[in-house]
């Protein structure tokens, strides 16, 4: 036998005297056939998570809309009688009251007409008071009277509409207002129907706007509008009319605000944002980066209850921006998790530390 071969032979005698030497001396495990007994958790046992004491308080919500600004009068004002324009008594952009004459017309025979017909009038009264003189003396018949009667009533008829017909030769502002559009010079011939100028007010204006199906029915005539402008500013109105019925193509329902404009800002056709001023609510005010959703789809956040469990709370959003979210649905006080809030379940106790004292 080779020297080699009584070495390997060696080395595997001395490995297994190790091994059995191990056996009988060292501690042998067996599996057990029973369960050992169940072990009481501590307090130390249970996810840590932090929370953060909310107390709700009195929010005034807002319904955010984007609508359009238009003028609360406007109106194209048309030429009612034909004729010459003679003079113009106000210019582009100027401010007129009601009442007040916009431009004249020619004449065309017209107060002719009325000096004619007044005549006309005066002797059909003349003679209608004479021959009831004689009626009262069986001198004429009663078909006499109606006959002149008759007569009176047609040319006073002719008379007011002659007398129209000038007065429709002076233009006048229906409201007060501006001059935003002219269409006429002095000298332009018009026939009735021909705009003339376009007037609208705007001391005052309209915003129209469009309210989702379900929130329609927090909005109501009388309440307080935000308006704000894209220069910044901001304007204050108030709701004055609601639709009662939703437009097929958009599911939405219309709505109009009057938008007070003490300042004749130009912002008539322009768009706006608008805040509807809703009932006030008892609200929490929460980061959004802690709402999340329910097995149902439902936004909510989890806080901790008296017995140190986790609770997952459905929110209603009243409003959401980058700073956080008004919500309802909660109680009046929660412990809200903070930190550690995806490693725990819905049911189960945890110890909550809050963020703002000191964990020791």
């Amino acid at each position: 036998m080779t020297k080699a071969k009584w070495s390997s032979l060696g080395l595997s005698f001395l490995v297994v005297i190790i091994l059995v030497v191990w056996m009988a001396t060292g501690e042998v495990k067996v599996a057990g056939t029973e369960a050992p007994p169940q072990q009481d958790i501590g307090d130390g046992q249970l996810t840590s998570v932090q929370v953060q004491t909310l107390t709700a308080r009195v929010h005034e919500p807002g319904l955010l809309l984007q609508g359009q600004l238009e003028p609360w009068h406007s109106v194209m004002l048309s030429a009612q009688v034909s004729g010459r324009v003679e003079s113009l008594a106000v210019d582009l952009g100027e401010s007129v009251k009601a009442g007040q004459t916009l431009l004249t017309l020619s004449d065309e025979g017209r107060s002719a007409a009325v000096l004619r017909w007044q005549a006309r009038v005066r002797k059909l009264e003349a003679d209608l008071a004479a021959v009831r003189r004689l009626r009262a003396g069986n001198l004429a018949a009663q078909s006499e009277i109606l006959a002149l009667e008759s007569e009176l009533a047609a040319a006073n008829a002719e008379l007011t509409s002659a007398r129209l017909e000038v007065s429709h030769l002076q233009p006048v502002a229906p409201f007060a207002g501006v001059i935003n559009s002219k269409a006429v010079d002095a000298g332009d011939l018009v026939q009735i129907g021909a705009p003339l100028f376009q007037l609208v007010r705007i001391d005052r204006l309209k915003a129209k706007a469009q309210i989702p199906q379900q929130a329609v029915s927090d909005v109501a005539p009388g309440q307080a509008v935000r308006v704000d402008l894209l220069d910044g500013t901001r304007l204050s109105g108030v709701v004055t009319f609601v639709a009662s019925a939703a437009a097929p193509e958009t599911r939405s329902f219309a709505v109009e605000i009057a938008v007070e404009n003490p300042d004749l800002k130009r912002v008539a056709g322009g768009s706006a944002s608008l805040r509807v001023a809703l009932p006030e609510v008892k609200a929490i005010f929460v980061s959004p980066a802690y709402l999340s959703l329910g097995d149902d789809g439902r936004p909510g956040v989890k806080y901790v209850d008296d017995q140190n469990r986790v609770v997952f709370g459905e929110v209603r959003l009243l409003s959401v921006s980058t700073d956080g979210a008004w919500v309802t649905g909660l109680p009046d006080e929660i412990r809200l998790i903070t930190r550690g809030g995806g490693f725990v379940s819905t049911g189960e106790q945890v110890v909550p530390f809050d963020s703002s004292e000191d964990r020791g």
